[in-house]
């Protein structure tokens, strides 16, 4: 059963926002209270968030859909509904956020640091919320807009100082189980190590993290054995140590053709030139072993390699390792740039900016894309011709009809808003009054303005009563 996964396709989808209620005020002798529909709530987040506990994306593998809640809709009496719940994804620390094209969307390094990997949908007002002086009584609400559904990749890159690489079966798990306190599997054949391993070494005053990386052979960086899978993990680290294995029975193979072939792998991969490298001759409590390691260190030395000699089964040359490995990890993160503050940048919108934009297609089509356009577009309610007519009241004040005048559009051309495969296409009319309007001005309705009823008949009464006083008045019998 696999235990460790450091790559995944993840499809998430956000809540989507709740539905504005229009909803009018009734009580007795009081039946037209004004609107009191309310608010729909906010849909939930889906948001990535660097946990240290966790080590794999191992859950995301078996269960690569998530989607968060739904915000509530609003209800009568001025109720606003209920904001959807975020749904927080633990992933490792190390985790890179990839679109499916491969584009870097966000890098998650160190606990706590979180990315929106999809945005829940605003809710929609109510008709509360949209009356005005001019619009006393909306008979429609806006719709809650749909929350983001997005297809991202997880992968995971290891976060360590030391990077242990060599052939399957050099050393490399040995050798980190006598450094630090991990516990990785070791046998004796190739390929033991399926999984990176990490353990924590300590050198004085220096803490650093070490990582044994599964066993590299030729054709690694071309997807040969394990070693694209788990070459990533490499590139975190600063410091690369070569394990070689000087008593290796295999007799085509020796430590200095060995660093050949793991160089040439890691530069097939690339971005790691940079990196300052050590040569571990391992295994060297064999006779044969010391003696080979006598005979290629000076090779390696000229090469411009430190060197050193040990071996993890007798524990001999560890200190003097750690505390070289210490120095390197000390210098690395000494010549890192310190990390300032967040800057908050602000970045105003440009005087000339309408914040949409009209263009002719081929075929004749008018396209407006923007923000506002399309999201009052998702937000409408095209079996309310009120809802409609408010549509065509905003896009107005926004311009986008003089822009569609200078475009060259004409009654009945085809006017499309937002992007081509979830558009919503219509015949324009420049200036059209809904349906509503039979009403008034929309969302205007004047039984508002009209007399109640019970006031009218107290009115007429009083009207009587004042007529027949004045009848009074003027009878005059003599």
């Amino acid at each position: 059963m696999t235990t460790f996964v450091d790559r995944v396709e993840l499809h998430v989808a956000a809540g989507n926002g709740g539905h504005g209620c229009a909803s009018v005020h009734r009580e007795k002798f009081k039946p037209l209270g004004g609107p009191d529909g309310g608010n729909g709530g906010r849909g939930g987040d889906v948001i990535l968030t660097v946990d240290q506990s966790v080590t794999t994306l191992l859950d995301y593998h078996h269960s690569p859909h998530r989607k968060a809640t739904n915000g509530k809709p609003g209800e009568g009496g001025n109720r606003s509904g209920k904001d959807g719940q975020d749904l927080v994804l633990p992933v490792p620390d190390g985790t890179v956020v990839l679109d499916k094209a491969g584009n870097v969307l966000a890098d998650l390094v160190g606990h706590g640091t979180s990315y929106v990997a999809a945005q829940g949908g605003r809710g929609g007002l109510g008709n509360a919320a949209l009356a005005s002086a001019r619009r006393k009584a909306p008979g429609f609400a806006l719709l809650g807009e749909p929350g983001d559904l997005r297809d991202i990749v997880l992968e995971l890159k290891t976060v360590a100082d030391v990077a242990l690489v060599g052939y399957p079966s050099a050393g490399k798990s040995s050798l980190i189980s006598v450094l630090s306190a991990a516990k990785p599997k070791i046998a004796d054949y190739p390929f033991t190590t399926l999984v990176p391993n990490l353990g924590v070494v300590t050198a004085g005053a220096t803490v650093y993290t070490i990582a044994d990386v599964p066993g590299l052979i030729p054709g690694a960086s071309q997807g040969k054995g394990l070693g694209l899978e788990f070459l990533r993990h490499v590139e975190r680290c600063s410091v690369l140590v070569h394990v070689l294995d000087t008593a290796t029975l295999e007799s085509e193979r020796d430590p200095v053709s060995d660093l050949d072939v793991i160089e040439a792998e890691l530069r097939e991969y690339g971005g790691l030139d940079n990196r300052p490298r050590i040569v571990v001759l391992n295994k060297v409590d064999v006779p044969d072993g010391r003696d080979l390691a006598e005979m290629v260190r000076p090779d390696l030395q000229a090469r411009g390699y430190r060197v050193f000699e040990v071996s993890a089964v007798a524990h001999i040359g560890l200190k003097e390792l750690s505390f070289a490995l210490a120095g390197l990890v000390a210098q690395a993160r000494a010549a890192k740039p310190k990390e300032e503050a967040t800057r908050i940048v602000i970045r105003p919108k440009a005087v000339d900016d309408a914040g949409f934009t009209v263009t002719r297609e081929d075929d004749g089509l008018f396209r407006v894309r923007g923000e506002k356009p399309e999201r009052w577009v998702r937000q409408t309610d095209f079996n309310n011709d009120e809802a409609v007519g408010y549509l065509a009241d905003r896009l107005g004040r926004l311009g986008v009809e003089d822009e569609l005048m200078k475009a060259g559009a004409r009654s009945g051309d085809g006017v499309a808003i937002g992007p081509e495969d979830n558009a919503v296409v219509f015949d324009w009319e420049p200036s059209v009054m809904a349906g509503a309007e039979m009403l008034g001005r929309r969302g205007e309705d004047h039984r508002f303005e009209a007399p109640r009823p019970a006031a009218q008949r107290r009115r007429d009464r009083q009207a009587e009563r004042d007529e027949a006083e004045q009848e009074f008045d003027d009878f005059d019998p003599f």
